[in-house]
């Protein structure tokens, strides 16, 4: 349409300018009226939704718990609401792959608690801290070993401190002052003994920060010569020599050790340390240092890395590994760089590392029987490292529990295949026991995660019954029916299991700590359609409850909403489900059928049966995000929230091959099925989603004429702009282009004839979802006449976090949907 108003344009200035020296200023009113209506660009204020989504928003949050490791005390943690604008404003670094806050020497727009209350683990004795400062941002909790104090950072105008609390007093006290460097994460560990800690130390004299020279020196260089370096987009790169320089400012430390009174004294540094563990004994620090030279086409994490062991005092030990800079890996999600990784300490043992090293140069396209080999290294690491059984799979995980029993995980991701073994970690060498192999995708069959105590070193260890026999599965409960979490023995010499417990209908309950395997104790979180979620203590022998929480309801104005779980098929006999919401007064079939909006993000199977597994539940509660779809439903909209929109393999065993063809199924099954409810009117049908379903909204617009407008919210739409590789798709664009532009709604902008809104983070720091895709998507909806809007939301990244941001983002979701769906 605004092609041909162009040229509407063009013929009436043709007649205009003949009479231009006579009625200038009538044509140059003329022009900029027209260039303004035309290509509107304009810069607003932040606006407001109607009340009621804004009483949503502004709900309070609810506390957060963590038991401690005893199972006698629990400690509640108040949350914030959203922060100011202001706060996301603040000044922010952004090198090798992160982001911080060069005034804090922390990550940047950070989510803190800002209170902490003490409560027996009945509920009784609930009690507040005292000593905390004023306007605490407090984070990264950690229990001591014995249970008796709670660590945690606080987070200053100035830097980062380490605080203590002692749970006998409540009350709080700081060990440090702004001093912390916790950059790259993981500053600092408690030693076993519970009065001492390890952390990580801005440099005392580091000085200012280097200046980046008013004049270059020479060209930025890279070269590549024959050898393959095919990787994924990645954000927040560095990019030149001063950015290298800038870095190594900010993320050098010191390692220190303090005790509880603040006495402090460094122990070994400065360097880039990137981690540190202390040995369960505390004898032995494993450091990982960062190492030159760096990477203009990675993030840290594949930087070069050297592994070292140094003792209690900060004597060096042993450099354990040297891993160089891992730029050109193998393609494929089951690729690892060679040589050592996941280094860290046995659990369950006083000082023995353990480390995983690819029998198949890390290339998931190289035929091996063997992917993984296990090693082991004991202390004082005089000796040679232990070879220790090798995996087909690659490994994803150990759980300790002593010398005669641990179990380790494989995984691999071309086939979705998880596999779980035993082994005997006094001999390694001697092989593994199988102890079941399942598909990933079957979440009906998952029989759960074994649960874990602490032991006397404060590390988590396989939880047995009294008798040392059995273990205890906790697991999701995945069914027809919807998740029903449960509680199971597991006698792993048989492989037989026994149920404890399984949630019943009208309630969700899961469990959150086994608290006492004999008493059969258990701590859970229970809640239903119409009550809000609080924790519960639950004793499985005599199936008593009791509630150990009251916190206040979130959303009583929700109560009135009708939630239903609804059940449909593809076409193609897909079972599908989805969340539906309705006005409280609403009743199909007999009111006018509602404007309806679907909330979706597509999934990724290689198996039908997968596909059509239910997800979720029909009796929870309904609590809502700030940045949630439902909300509309408060404006008189059906709303499908979490539509199922599965993508399947099909002959080719490729998903993305009829990524399209799918797409539009799935919206098709889930509107015939609201239509013939009486739910929908069909012509009134609106779509939504966030990053790949910010993608599925371009593609069902483009593609079907199903839908009346959409909104996209952070999304990427032009896949050559990610062409090795996206989402799960593992092929080059080279090797199947017709995917990658078939897929890709920028290709097929000439066809976009439906209302489009593309909202945007313009600080998007997600792999893949640059603020670029939806500005060159936007001009290219444009330039094709279009109707179509960009919101770039400043100081944003991939999900929106300002108070303001979030607010106008729903009033622009309601305008748009008013305007394109409701009123049509």
């Amino acid at each position: 349409m605004h092609i041909l108003i162009f040229y509407d344009v063009l013929f009436i200035y043709s007649n205009i300018v003949m009479m231009y020296k006579k009625f200038s200023f009538l044509f140059l009113f003329l022009m900029m009226f027209l260039w303004t209506h035309l290509f509107a660009q304009t810069e607003m204020s932040y606006q407001l939704p109607p009340p009621e989504v804004i009483e949503l928003v502004d709900a309070p949050t609810t506390p957060s718990m963590s038991i401690g490791p005893h199972n006698n005390i629990v400690a509640l943690f108040e949350r914030p609401g959203l922060p100011a604008l202001e706060d996301l404003a603040a000044e922010e670094m952004r090198l090798a792959g992160i982001r911080f806050d060069p005034h804090t020497n922390g990550p940047s727009h950070g989510w803190y608690n800002i209170g902490i209350q003490l409560m027996d683990i009945d509920g009784n004795n609930l009690r507040d801290v005292s000593g905390l400062p004023e306007n605490p941002r407090i984070r990264s909790a950690s229990w001591a070993p014995d249970g008796t104090k709670l660590a945690f950072l606080n987070t200053t105008e100035d830097g980062i401190e380490l605080w203590v609390l002692d749970i006998r007093t409540a009350h709080a006290s700081p060990v440090t002052g702004p001093v912390i460097n916790d950059i790259l994460g993981n500053s600092f560990n408690w030693l076993t003994n519970s009065q001492q800690l390890i952390y990580t130390a801005v440099l005392s004299d580091r000085g200012p920060a280097p200046e980046r020279p008013r004049v270059a020196t020479g060209p930025l260089v890279q070269e590549s010569i024959g050898r393959r370096a095919a990787v994924r987009t990645f954000q927040d790169l560095l990019s030149d020599t001063y950015d290298e320089a800038i870095f190594d400012y900010y993320t050098t430390a010191q390692l220190h050790i303090a005790d509880l009174d603040g006495n402090s004294e460094k122990i070994w540094g400065p360097a880039v340390i990137w981690s540190f563990q202390l040995s369960p004994d505390s004898r032995y620090i494993r450091i990982t240092t960062l190492q030159k030279p760096y990477s203009y086409i990675v993030p840290f994490s594949r930087f070069a890395q050297r592994y070292d062991v140094i003792d209690i005092e900060g004597n060096h030990i042993r450099t354990v590994a040297d891993i160089p800079l891992a730029e050109e890996m193998p393609r494929g999600f089951g690729s690892t760089r060679e040589g050592p990784r996941r280094i860290a300490w046995r659990n369950d043992a006083p000082a023995t590392l353990y480390w995983v090293e690819a029998l198949d140069g890390g290339d998931p396209n190289t035929k091996a029987e063997y992917r993984d080999q296990l090693f082991f290294f004991d202390a004082p690491f005089q000796e040679q490292p232990v070879a220790g059984f090798k995996m087909n799979y690659r490994f994803s995980g150990i759980q300790w529990a002593n010398d005669d029993f641990a179990l380790v995980n494989e995984f691999w991701r071309p086939t979705r295949m998880a596999k779980m073994s035993s082994f005997h970690p006094a001999d390694p060498a001697a092989g593994l026991t199988p102890i079941r192999e399942r598909s990933t995708e079957d979440r009906y069959g998952d029989p759960g995660s074994l649960q874990t105590t602490v032991n006397a070193y404060g590390r988590s260890v396989l939880m047995f019954d009294e008798n040392g026999r059995d273990l205890f599965l906790v697991g999701q409960g995945a069914s027809p029916e919807g998740n029903r979490p449960f509680v199971d023995v597991y006698h792993f010499h048989t492989g037989e299991t026994t149920r404890l417990w399984r949630s019943e209908a009208p309630y969700y309950e899961r469990p959150i700590r086994i608290i006492d395997p004999n008493r059969r104790l258990i701590v859970t979180m229970r809640e239903s359609i119409g009550d809000h979620p609080n924790y519960y203590l639950r004793d499985l022998g005599s199936d008593q409850i009791t509630q150990i929480t009251d916190f206040p309801e979130p959303f009583p104005q929700l109560r009135a909403l009708q939630k239903e779980m609804i059940y449909y098929e593809r076409e193609d006999g897909i079972p599908l489900s989805g969340e539906l919401f309705l006005p409280p007064d609403f009743t199909p079939g007999m009111d006018d059928p509602l404007p309806t909006i679907f909330w979706a993000y597509p999934r990724e199977f290689l198996t039908t049966d997968g596909a059509g597994q239910v997800t979720g539940s029909p009796y929870t509660y309904t609590r809502l995000g700030s940045t949630s779809i439902v909300m509309l439903v408060t404006q008189g909209y059906a709303v499908l929230n979490n539509a199922a929109f599965p993508i399947v393999a099909g002959e080719t065993g490729e998903p993305n091959d009829t990524f399209v063809e799918q797409l539009v199924a799935n919206a098709d099954a889930g509107i015939s099925t609201l239509v013939e409810m009486g739910v929908t009117d069909p012509n009134r049908v609106g779509v939504s989603g966030h990053s790949y379903g910010a993608f599925m909204t371009a593609n069902l617009l483009t593609h079907s004429d199903i839908f009346a407008a959409g909104v996209a919210r952070s999304g990427a739409y032009n896949r050559t702009l990610t062409p090795f590789g996206f989402q799960l798709e593992e092929r080059t664009y080279w090797e199947a282009p017709e995917v990658y532009n078939g897929m890709s709604p920028f290709m097929h902008a000439d066809k976009m004839d439906v209302p489009m809104l593309l909202i945007h983070g313009a600080d998007d720091n997600n792999s893949g979802t640059f603020p670029m895709q939806s500005e060159r998507y936007y001009d290219a909806l444009r330039g094709h006449g279009a109707t179509v809007k960009l919101v770039m939301l400043p100081h944003e990244s991939h999900g929106y976090r300002a108070r303001e941001s979030v607010l106008h983002m729903h009033w622009e979701w309601i305008e748009w949907f008013n305007r394109y769906v409701r009123d049509l």
